[in-house]
C-alpha cells in the first residue's frame, strides 16, 4: 500500500493545484506568523474551498490560544488541526474536546528519549507526526528546517494511532525514509520547494513519484482520523 502525502505550507492556487493533481491526500495551512508559509484565513479559506472530498484540510498551529484557533475555524473550514509546538497532552485533549476536530501532535524527535513524548501524547490525540528537533542553539522554526532525524529510532515501535513522518524529506530521501520507518503517511514542505514558502509543482511531482515507487508491502494502515465530511466552517 502506498504510504498517503500530505503536501504542508500550501500558500498559492498552484501549489494547491500541483498537490492535488499529483495525488496528495493532505493539503497544510501553517497559521504561524513566524513562518515563511504563515497564510491568512481568508486566503486559506478560498484554497480549502476548491479541494475535492478525496482531500483533507490540515490547519498547523503552534502554542496557539482558543481565540487564535476559533479565528482560523470560524473562516476555514478544515479536517484536522496540527499542534507543532510545546502542546502537553492534557492542552492536545483540551483543543480536541473544544473545537470538536480531531488533532495532530507533531512529536520532535532527536533521540530515543524523544519517543517517550510520543507516548504521551497518543493517548490525547488523533494522529501523531514525528519530525525533526532543531539542533541546540540555532535559531530555527518548529517545523520545515529541512531537517532530518535518525528515522532507526522508529524501528520497532508500534502506535495505536494513525501516525505520519516528516523531516527534512525530499524527493531523493523520502523512498529510504518509508523502508526504514514502514511510515503510513509522509509530510513534506521545504523538500518541494524552490525557495522558503514557493512550491515548485515539478518537486512535489517527483516526490510523489517517489512515495509511489518505494511502497513497501509492510506499510502500516490506519483509518483516517476525520469526519466523513469537511468540518462546517464555524460562525464564530
Amino acid at each position: 500500500m502506498t504510504a498517503e502525502v500530505k503536501i504542508c505550507g500550501i500558500t498559492a492556487p498552484d501549489a494547491a493545484a500541483a498537490a492535488l493533481a499529483a495525488g496528495a491526500r493532505w493539503l497544510g495551512f501553517v497559521f504561524y506568523p513566524r513562518s515563511p508559509r504563515a497564510v491568512a484565513p481568508m486566503v486559506a479559506a478560498e484554497l480549502v474551498r476548491h479541494l475535492p472530498t478525496t482531500a483533507h484540510a490540515v490547519a498547523l498551529f503552534v502554542d496557539p490560544r482558543d481565540d487564535e484557533i476559533e479565528q482560523v475555524i470560524a473562516q476555514v473550514p478544515i479536517d484536522l488541526i496540527q499542534l507543532h509546538g510545546a502542546e502537553t497532552p492534557a492542552r492536545v485533549a483540551e483543543v480536541r474536546a473544544r473545537f470538536l476536530i480531531p488533532v495532530m501532535k507533531a512529536v520532535r524527535i532527536g533521540t530515543a528519549a524523544d519517543l517517550t513524548a510520543a507516548a504521551a501524547a497518543e493517548p490525547a490525540a488523533d494522529r501523531l507526526l514525528f519530525d525533526a528537533r532543531p539542533p541546540r542553539n540555532v535559531a530555527m522554526l518548529p517545523g520545515g528546517n529541512g531537517v532530518p532525524f535518525d528515522w532507526r529510532l522508529l524501528v520497532g515501535h508500534h502506535w495505536s494511532r494513525p501516525w505520519m513522518l516528516a523531516g527534512g524529506l525530499t524527493p531523493e530521501t523520502v523512498a529510504e525514509a518509508i523502508a526504514v520507518t514502514g511510515a503510513p503517511a509522509v509530510d513534506v514542505s521545504s523538500g518541494v520547494e524552490s525557495r522558503p514558502g514557493h512550491k515548485d509543482p515539478a518537486l512535489i511531482r517527483r516526490f510523489m513519484a517517489a512515495v509511489a515507487a518505494a511502497a513497501p508491502s509492510d506499510i502500516s494502515s490506519h483509518p483516517a482520523a476525520i469526519p466523513a465530511n469537511r468540518q462546517a466552517t464555524s460562525s464564530g
